[in-house]
């Protein structure tokens, strides 16, 4: 969703056909508990080592997990890379995908205790949880039921029909999130990830010039005017959130009432009155997310289970970034 969770690209809205949880009971927390017992702790370990002190690129591991996750399901298809048989996968510059060293990493590490165990798609989701931990206040390492297999078909256009767009009003992303099974609570939920990360001035330029003042605050657009020029031949970057931008919180859902959110899908949330209820409801929340947090996970733990392959379905790559030979 965001820059760091949603791509720039207008969606046609041409849908996979999708069986959201069809294989949900396949998966089962502690699945390598046998297998190799320390797969989900190599993973935070690495992780946290990648990030080198700065949690503010962990954001991006939660949006490659729900890239992932929406396009094929969650089979690791966002991770692989363009190769001679496929030229176009879904990580695609486009995308401005980050986050791909840490997910690496992490394979590394968990390679080198136990080889050819530990599928991508789990360890993407396992990253994305320890991602969760790292940002929002006082962390929260939630159950993250595993047993995903790896996928060998990425496609840049299943990507641009399946994701979300910035552009998108609320009729379209609840359409959009309504093929995956989900409802226009948990869109507003999982949307609270726009709390932290950047954003691509091309993804929201289009509302600067000119701005209209009953949907972005003028001195909020003014500023990021001054960020985002007009004519500029750079691409920038802009925090998602001024107010708590290392902090996944609910200082997000404050910032939609006041019109000083970067993307138009984000602001049109607001344009519902049963949308508005359950954002009031998040903003009022403490700095704890006692109503969001538990909220998010359970969106969370239901995303990690969208059309995952099991059993001898699909591979356990060797390397995120490539098929097995």
């Amino acid at each position: 969703m965001s820059r760091d969770f949603l791509p720039i690209v207008y969606s046609c809205l041409v849908f996979a056909i999708l069986s959201p949880f069809s294989a949900e009971s396949a998966l089962t927390v502690g699945f390598y508990s046998t297998t190799c017992p320390s797969a989900e702790t190599t993973v935070r370990s690495a992780i946290t080592t990648a990030l080198n002190g700065e949690n503010g690129p962990a954001a991006s591991l939660i949006r490659l997990h729900f890239h992932d996750c929406f396009v094929r399901g969650c089979d690791a298809s966002v991770l692989l890379n363009a190769s001679p048989t496929n030229p176009s996968p879904e990580n695609n510059p486009v995308f401005n995908m980050r986050g791909l060293d840490l997910v690496d990493a992490a394979k590394t590490a968990v390679e080198a205790i136990c080889p050819g165990v530990v599928s991508c798609a789990d360890i993407l989701a396992f990253a994305a949880r320890d991602a969760f931990n790292l940002l929002v206040p006082g962390g929260s390492l939630y159950d993250v039921p595993a047993g995903r297999r790896d996928g060998n078909v990425s496609s840049f256009l299943e990507a641009v029909a399946n994701l979300p767009a910035p552009t998108l009003n609320l009729t379209q992303l609840e359409t959009t999130f309504a093929a995956k099974g989900f409802s226009l609570k948990e869109l507003i939920t999982l949307s609270g990830a726009h709390s932290i990360g950047q954003a691509h001035c091309s993804s929201f330029q289009s509302r600067l010039y000119p701005y209209d003042s009953t949907q972005i605050d003028p001195t909020f657009a003014q500023m990021l005017q001054g960020k985002c020029p007009q004519n500029a031949t750079v691409n920038g970057v802009v925090t998602q959130d001024f107010v708590t931008s290392d902090s996944l919180d609910v200082q997000y859902y404050s910032n939609i009432l006041n019109n000083k959110v970067l993307l138009f899908s984000d602001w049109a949330l607001r344009t519902d009155p049963i949308a508005v209820t359950t954002i009031v409801s998040y903003s009022t929340d403490n700095l704890l997310n006692i109503l969001w947090r538990p909220d998010f996970i359970k969106a969370m733990q239901k995303l990690g289970q969208l059309d995952v392959l099991t059993g001898t379905q699909g591979q356990i790559r060797s390397t995120c970034g490539a098929v097995n030979p």
